[in-house]
């Protein structure tokens, strides 16, 4: 089995010393993708623009992990509002349309730093 490295995400860096994801052969986890706006660096303060920008990472961080989203297995969503999922699901069918090809997805309720109001964490298996 090959060594961990690190994977970053050009533009998207955590306030602490951890990478967007980890990798070690073709199992790949990430730490929480946020909603920040990756060009200004600023937390929007509505969900759908929030679900906009973590979806947009997401994206960013398979295609600088050598893979796509379809190389996405599971997906645990945190959210400030358990119940609140419209803009969640917009984005889930935008990036996932055929539900006979979708990951696995837990939502959870959970109190996020700041004005963020959802993260996600993503497990992925890419190609060698």
């Amino acid at each position: 089995m090959n060594g961990r490295r690190s994977v970053d995400v050009p533009g998207y860096t955590h306030a602490n010393p951890v990478p967007a994801a980890s990798r070690i052969g073709s199992l790949l986890v990430s730490g929480a993708l946020t909603g920040r706006d990756a060009e200004t660096g600023e937390m929007p303060r509505s969900l759908d623009t929030q679900c906009v920008n973590a979806f947009s990472h997401l994206r960013a961080l398979m295609d600088a992990a050598g893979g796509s989203t379809d190389d996405v297995i599971k997906v645990t969503v945190l959210l400030g509002e358990y119940r609140d999922r419209g803009a969640l699901n917009r984005e889930w069918l935008a990036m996932f349309p055929d539900a006979a090809s979708r990951p696995a997805r837990q939502v959870l309720h959970a109190s996020l730093d700041g004005d963020a109001v959802i993260h996600l964490d993503v497990m992925a298996v890419l190609p060698d």
